[in-house]
């Protein structure tokens, strides 16, 4: 009992460090892949050094029905097995997501001489100035980097989840 409250408040204090600082409105597609690209800004050491990283995260549904046993598969989102540990703790309490395959594919890192909110100054008017909608910005501190892609990624799930189950309705599949 006491070991699932730590988990919680392990939880809950990290997903407090993560920020989604420029999300998109675009939904996830009901059939087949979704791409969700974004620039990662994170912290690094006592320094508080900055870095930029650009990636993108594919999230694909599954091809075939199957059981509700079935729990969501993540790729290269986490680098400690804890980590992964928290996110099961998340996903058997709460939404899910079974049926789905999220793989997270990011580039090399850049260091920047800007604060993490100077460089997400910047990536905005970058951003703002090829008028992309489509390309999110994140920040947190280096350690829960994957923990800002997972929420990023389930933010966007769950957002598009409405309009998925209407099309879903409307092409005969549900009720």
């Amino acid at each position: 009992m006491f070991d699932d409250f730590e988990q919680f408040q392990r939880l809950r204090a990290i997903w407090s460090e993560v920020r989604i600082e420029r999300s998109v409105e675009t939904g996830l597609f009901t059939f087949g892949d979704s791409d969700l690209p974004y620039f990662l800004v994170t912290s690094h050491g006592d320094d508080q050094q900055v870095r930029i990283r650009r990636g993108m995260v594919t999230i694909s549904r599954a091809r075939i029905i199957t059981p509700d046993t079935v729990h969501p598969e993540f790729r290269n989102f986490f680098e400690e097995a804890d980590d992964l540990g928290l996110i099961d703790f998340l996903m058997a309490r709460s939404a899910a997501f079974s049926n789905l395959r999220l793989v997270n594919d990011s580039g090399p890192e850049r260091i920047v001489t800007d604060t993490v909110d100077e460089a997400v100054d910047k990536l905005n008017r970058q951003l703002d100035d090829e008028e992309e909608e489509q390309v999110a910005i994140l920040s947190a501190p280096a350690a829960f980097s994957g923990f800002a892609i997972f929420r990023y990624a389930t933010e966007r799930i769950l957002s598009s989840a409405p309009g998925n189950i209407q099309e879903l309705r409307e092409r005969g599949f549900l009720p």
